[in-house]
């Protein structure tokens, strides 16, 4: 059985986290994003993990390699991302058989992915409270009998979220594709056309994520982390407290004085204190450093981010080799309790969030005692002024 996973897409509406990294290989918990998907595809039977690559493309192959997890791997470049179908088509040259399609950039539960390979055809399906910016399935029993895209009045509650089981004759299907009025190639075609000449079987997808915004990959870190087991690993001072689901792996540093209070994951070289507060679902990744009397809340800090001493943050993303100046304070709350919002490709979005930080980019750095505004996006490179005020993006 071969598992091709898409991860080709530059994830504009990630930026700045993006900017130079792809969107599946953004960190989630120990792993990048699109690992869990290759972890789940491989857990239920995968014989060959094929990764449709383009964007920043050497990035997943120096993470992957010839082989993961013990199972051969292969790559299929998409130079130019012209739609989901386009992207399987370009990795069908190495397929054999039914195949498996999934989402790089999604997180499903492991059952879900295990079941989706036990059934051919099959497609996983999704309970949402609202289907209408969907592909909605109409269903009988378990059987899928219809896929309407975004409809005003949908058939059911059930939502297509990019899981797909197809059988061997599809592999022809996606000649005949015809490009959207988006300018894509859809893979929603190729689905269509398989409800309508096959009995299809809507797979149960329990937990599903797509990971499309900033603080989507931190409600997936609260996702894995939430799953580790706690283990310490690395040196953790006699006078430290580890509170829950705590890792400090091999190589990590915890001092004198820190409070940790789990989930939280920190990796290899990184350094916490002394005399620090770590709460929430966070993720000290590896190399990163939380200083003397500095409090991180729900956050991410990616491979040396580095948080100086008299500061706060909170449900915040930092990219690589952010530098946060002593006595940078993030504001994560709205004085009117509003949902906190953030530009998406030039947009304000809510992002449904009470609470909400800051967005740093790669090689962002703030002068001392910096304050940061809840939903500041700082592209990669940006400088704050000491004691500057930053309440707009830059």
């Amino acid at each position: 059985m071969h598992a091709v996973i898409l991860a080709a897409g530059e994830g504009t509406r990630m930026r700045p986290l993006s900017g130079s990294l792809p969107k599946p290989m953004l960190p989630v918990s120990d792993r990048p994003l699109v690992a869990h998907t290759a972890s789940a595809a491989v857990e239920a039977g995968a014989d060959e993990l094929v990764f449709v690559i383009g964007y920043e493309a050497d990035t997943v192959r120096e993470y992957f390699g010839d082989s993961y997890r013990g199972v051969p791997v292969e790559y299929a470049v998409q130079e130019e991302q012209l739609g989901t179908a386009h992207a399987v088509e370009q990795a069908l040259e190495y397929v054999e058989g039914d195949f498996v399609v999934l989402n790089g950039d999604d997180l499903y539960d492991t059952a879900a992915v295990d079941s989706l390979f036990s059934h051919t055809p099959s497609l996983g399906a999704y309970t949402v409270s609202d289907p209408r910016p969907y592909g909605v399935f109409s269903l009988d029993g378990d059987r899928v009998t219809d896929v309407v895209e975004k409809p005003d009045d949908p058939p059911s509650d059930r939502v297509n979220v990019g899981a797909y089981h197809f059988p061997a004759e599809a592999t022809a299907w996606f000649d005949d594709v015809e490009m959207s009025e988006r300018g894509e190639y859809e893979i929603t075609d190729v689905v269509e056309r398989l409800v309508a000449e096959r009995d299809v079987r809507a797979v149960n997808v329990e937990r599903w994520l797509g990971v499309g915004r900033p603080w989507e990959l931190l409600e997936a870190n609260e996702w894995k982390l939430a799953e580790l087991d706690g283990r310490i690993e690395g040196e953790v001072h006699a006078d430290a407290e580890l509170e829950g689901r705590v890792v400090v792996e091999e190589g990590a540093t915890v001092r004198s004085g820190v409070v940790i209070e789990g989930p939280a994951l920190i990796r290899e070289g990184a350094t916490v204190g002394p005399n620090a507060y770590v709460r929430g679902a966070t993720l000290v990744d590896e190399g990163a450093k939380v200083g003397h009397a500095v409090e991180v809340k729900n956050s991410v800090l990616s491979p040396g981010a580095t948080i100086g001493h008299l500061s706060y943050v909170g449900d915040s993303v930092l990219g690589r080799d952010v530098n946060f100046g002593a006595g940078t304070k993030v504001a994560n709350l709205r004085h009117d309790d509003d949902d906190v919002k953030f530009t998406v490709k030039g947009e304000r979005t809510s992002t449904e969030r009470r609470k909400f930080g800051v967005v740093a980019g790669d090689g962002v750095k703030t002068g001392i005692n910096s304050s940061l505004s809840p939903g500041l996006r700082l592209n990669a490179g940006a400088t704050t002024r000491p004691g500057e005020t930053v309440d707009r993006d830059r």
